[in-house]
C-alpha cells in the first residue's frame, strides 16, 4: 500500500482546523462570552479584556472614576461562578491617573501598608479621608474576604488599586 502525501496533508490540516476551531468557539461561548456580558453590563465599565487560563483570570479593565470596584468583583464572582470557579482574579487597570493622584497615593501608601500589615482595615478609609482633606481628591474604599479595593478620583482622572488581604502577597504597591 502506497501512502499519498497530499491527501494525508489535507486530512491533517482539516482535522487541526476543526479541533482548534471547536476549542476556540467553546472558549468564546462558554467562558469569555458570559464574563464579557457580566462586566460590560456593570455600571462604570468602559471596556474589559480577559485572559482566562487554567488557574487564573486576568482582567484588563477600563473604568469610569466613580465605579464601585468591589461590587463589580462581587458580580463577577457570583454571576460568573461557573466560569470563575477556583480561578484567581488578577486585575490590571487602564491608567487614567494624574500626577496629583499618583503623588497622593505615594503619600498614602505608608499608612495603608501599615494598616494592612496590622490587619486594621478600618483605619484605611479614615487615613485616606484625612490625607485627602482639602486636596479635592475623592477616596472610595471597600473590602471583601480576599481584597481591599481603593479608588481615587479628582473628578476627571481616576486610579484604582486592589490590595490582597493575604499578607504573603504584599508587593503590589504601585
Amino acid at each position: 500500500m502506497k501512502l499519498r502525501p497530499i491527501p494525508i496533508a489535507i486530512t491533517v490540516v482539516i482535522s487541526a482546523a476543526l479541533l482548534f476551531g471547536g476549542w476556540f468557539i467553546y472558549r468564546q461561548t462558554t467562558m469569555q462570552g458570559p464574563l464579557q456580558k457580566i462586566v460590560q453590563n456593570y455600571k462604570g465599565v468602559n471596556n474589559a479584556q480577559f485572559d482566562i487560563s487554567r488557574n487564573q483570570i486576568n482582567l484588563k479593565l477600563d473604568l469610569k472614576p466613580d465605579t464601585n470596584l468591589s461590587g463589580l468583583v462581587n458580580q463577577i464572582t457570583t454571576q460568573g461562578k461557573s466560569v470563575v470557579g477556583n480561578r484567581e482574579l488578577n486585575f490590571d487597570f487602564v491608567d487614567h491617573s494624574s500626577d496629583k493622584l499618583n503623588r497622593f497615593w505615594d503619600s498614602a501608601m505608608f499608612s495603608v501598608a501599615e494598616a494592612m500589615d496590622n490587619k486594621k482595615y478600618t483605619e484605611i478609609p479614615a487615613k485616606l479621608d484625612q490625607l485627602a482633606k482639602d486636596t479635592g481628591i475623592k477616596t472610595q474604599t471597600e473590602m471583601d474576604a480576599k481584597n481591599v479595593y481603593i479608588g481615587l478620583s479628582d473628578g476627571e482622572h481616576s486610579k484604582f488599586i486592589v490590595l490582597p488581604r493575604n499578607p504573603g502577597k504584599i508587593g503590589v504597591w504601585e
